[in-house]
């Protein structure tokens, strides 16, 4: 039989040749954990880079007499069957690490007697091709250990967020107590029994001299703290992950999985943090200014406690919970109080405080539909050291942000909740961009003559039917109010419709649609009608964060892009971005001239037009445009300093009515403001130097070839010219 055996064994080359399957990785651009995907989550370490902690946990924990058998412990065999013997039967194994690594290479786990022959003549031939350090190599990199975990070093981060030679006494113990039932002995999963696995490992790292009594008891004693499952940054980044994951997939398909790619990403992760958290609380703001909705759904529960709990564990897994929205199930409801299950028999009483924002629905006059009773599924969430009702926004955000002088993306937060609803809104939400949309076609009317100064007409504007081809079209403003006559200056400031519309008539629908390509736009998704002055086309937040960049660093076209490097599980770099940058004159889009006089007419916007609120963040050096759609359906907000631009968009993923006097000023401002404050922090202001054929006359800037006849001034560098209007709105 060991003969036979013998002859069958396995050749030895997944051992000799060892290449573990190592997942894809995405990093920040500090090195930051973003996100993680394949279906075993290992990090490959020689066994020279394992503390000795972590050795000897696992030594003591499945085989403390590794260093003095040839691959099978016969002291071991006859110590288990002598405790099995005595325990009444108790199973205890006796399976060295060379065993172990056999089995996980090669066999199955079933318990039968050939099975056992072959682990053992594997064991030996293992032991007689390897040595041991490769062995015990092989072992701690190969092992699993749950949450998809394979290797020490994998689980001490997923664990615990740390490294090998970070870990406690304590910690290596829990790890080391998972090969044995990595499911049994989860201390997320039950803690008690992993707790116990963890005090008879710590105990016997005592007895063999691996901890002092001090070590020991400080050990036993120890507190564990648990991680999240890829890094607290990877909560903060999951679409940008996503992005870069997609991206690297089109180059490599599915090896990316198991061949230890790295994807090392432009995302700065203290702006990512920040620009997460903005967005969060931009649409929790929004949400709850429009009042409770009421209960998600209703289950109807049995009037006592018997059949009433499996209906709520149900409940409660059909309706996952959404970050801190966590979901519960109402028991009773009065206006004083109402008792709400989280399932398996916890019930949480929530009253004072934390019923204020769901009032309204514990109410006798409350619609039966949105009335808080027995049975209704809510959300609840964490107020001071309590729970409220609250309930998931409906609306949705997106922010992008780069840096102008290459397009480097810093910060990307694609959607409120990415486990909710994966749609990334920076790359694939197409909508309409409003006046945000303006300075573009400022910008070509600059090409034909017009300056800031030009007096345009704002007045209404008709056009019938026959032009149509339907009905009338009367544009208004957004306050209804007409001013007549105002410079060009002022009405970007102020927003002003009418004045874009004729701008837009004058230099032609056709040549605005064509320059507008300049900027990264797609012509097609923007008709050659009047509308386009409106911002009437398609446009996503990563096009908009592309095109304001031409403003910001001079006029030259940067492309957005997202991972600087991709490199194999050796280091060697397999993908290099090359980006282009500004200064070069083959991505010249406008003239320096254009860029300079955008930029100081949309440094107008914040001084003294509809942006003013940022004049908070006490900075001169900031521009851009708000953007509010007909019928307010989407809330824009584009701008920048001469270091980052950002963009940020909030509105429905199905287009309607964000409320009569939401703009992008109100809802889109406040999110880009905390991201900036946040990204620009000590950094210099820095002021514009009018590039060569620009004039100066009376604290207005015109192109050389422009002047108003009888006008003539020096250029003035460093100066920025002054809106002359006060705000509108």
């Amino acid at each position: 039989m060991v003969m036979l055996a013998s002859d069958r064994l396995p050749a030895l080359d997944e051992l000799t040749d060892y290449r573990p399957k190592v997942p894809l990785r995405i990093y920040s651009a500090e090195g930051e954990l973003l996100g993680e995907y394949g279906d075993e989550r290992r990090s490959v370490v020689r066994i020279d880079q394992v503390p000795a902690l972590m050795k000897n946990a696992v030594l003591a924990a499945e085989d403390s007499r590794f260093f003095e058998h040839g691959g099978i412990d016969f002291k071991g065999i006859a110590r288990a069957a002598l405790s099995n013997l005595f325990s009444g039967g108790r199973d205890q194994g006796a399976s060295t690490i060379t065993q172990q690594v056999a089995r996980n290479f090669y066999l199955s786990s079933e318990k039968t007697y050939t099975r056992k022959i072959y682990e053992a003549m594997l064991a030996l031939r293992i032991e007689e091709s390897l040595t041991k350090e490769q062995i015990l190599e092989v072992y701690m990199n190969q092992i699993f250990l749950g949450k998809r975990a394979y290797g020490f070093a994998a689980a001490a981060r997923i664990y615990f967020g740390k490294t090998l030679d970070q870990l406690t006494p304590a910690e290596a113990a829990m790890l080391a107590g998972l090969p044995k039932a990595p499911s049994l002995y989860n201390p997320l999963v039950n803690p008690k029994r992993a707790t116990e696995r963890q005090h008879y490992i710590l105990g016997r790292m005592h007895e063999i001299g691996s901890l002092t009594e001090a070590e020991y008891q400080a050990a036993l004693k120890q507190t564990l703290r648990y991680a999240s499952p890829a890094g607290e940054l990877a909560q903060q980044a999951p679409y940008a992950a996503e992005l870069a994951r997609l991206l690297a997939y089109d180059l490599f398909k599915d090896d990316i999985y198991t061949a230890g790619i790295s994807v090392h990403t432009t995302i700065r992760a203290a702006e990512q943090r920040v620009a997460t958290a903005a967005v969060r609380q931009g649409v929790i703001d929004y949400d709850r200014r429009y009042g409770y909705r009421g209960p998600e759904r209703y289950i109807d529960l049995p009037a006592g406690q018997a059949g009433a709990e499996a209906l709520i564990e149900a409940a409660l897994d059909e309706t996952p919970d959404v970050e801190e929205f966590r979901t519960a199930v109402v028991l009773e409801a009065d206006a004083r109080a109402v008792r709400v299950s989280r399932g398996r028999g916890t019930v949480i009483t929530i009253s004072g405080d934390g019923l204020k924002f769901a009032a309204p629905a514990l109410s006798d006059r409350a619609p039966v539909a949105r009335r808080l009773k027995r049975g209704a599924v809510v959300r609840i969430a964490p107020l001071k050291s309590d729970w409220e009702i609250t309930q998931l926004p409906e609306v949705q955000a997106a922010l992008v942000a780069c840096s102008p002088e290459d397009g480097a993306v810093r910060a990307l937060v694609g959607g409120f909740d990415f486990s909710r609803n994966k749609f990334n809104r920076v790359t694939q939400a197409w909508r309409q961009p409003g006046s945000s949309f303006k300075p573009f076609i400022y910008s070509a009317s600059l090409e034909k003559g017009f300056t800031p100064a030009s007096v345009i007409d704002d007045a209404p504007f008709t056009v019938n039917p026959a032009l149509t081809g339907g009905q009338v079209w009367e544009p208004k403003n957004y306050d209804g109010k007409f001013e007549g006559p105002m410079r060009m200056r002022q009405a970007l400031a102020q927003s002003k419709n009418m004045v874009s519309i004729r701008i837009l008539q004058a230099i032609g629908p056709r040549y605005a649609q064509d320059y507008i390509a300049r900027f990264g736009f797609d012509e097609d998704k923007h008709p050659a009608y009047l509308t386009m002055a409106l911002g009437a086309g398609s446009v996503t937040p990563w096009q908009m964060v592309g095109a304001y960049s031409v403003f910001a660093n001079g006029g030259y076209r940067v492309e957005p892009y997202l991972i600087t490097r991709i490199t194999d599980a050796s280091g060697r770099v397999l993908a290099q971005a090359s980006p282009v940058k500004a200064g070069d004159e083959n991505a010249r889009a406008i003239d320096a001239r254009n860029a300079f006089i955008m930029d100081s007419m949309l440094r107008g916007v914040v001084r003294n037009g509809t942006a003013r609120r940022a004049l908070s963040l006490n900075r001169g050096d900031l521009a851009g445009k708000t953007g509010t759609t007909n019928d307010s359906h989407d809330a824009w907000f584009a701008g920048y300093s001469p270091a980052v631009v950002a963009v940020t968009w909030v509105g429905h993923d199905q287009p309607r009515k964000l409320g009569d006097r939401e703009t992008g000023g109100g809802l889109a401002l406040p999110i880009w403001m905390t991201y900036m404050g946040k990204a620009l922090a000590g950094v210099p202001e820095q002021t514009p130097t009018p590039p060569e054929g620009i004039v100066e006359v009376s604290g207005e800037f015109y192109y050389a070839e422009s002047v108003p006849a009888g006008k003539a001034g020096p250029v003035n560098p460093g100066r920025s010219a002054e809106p002359p209007a006060p705000t509108a709105r």
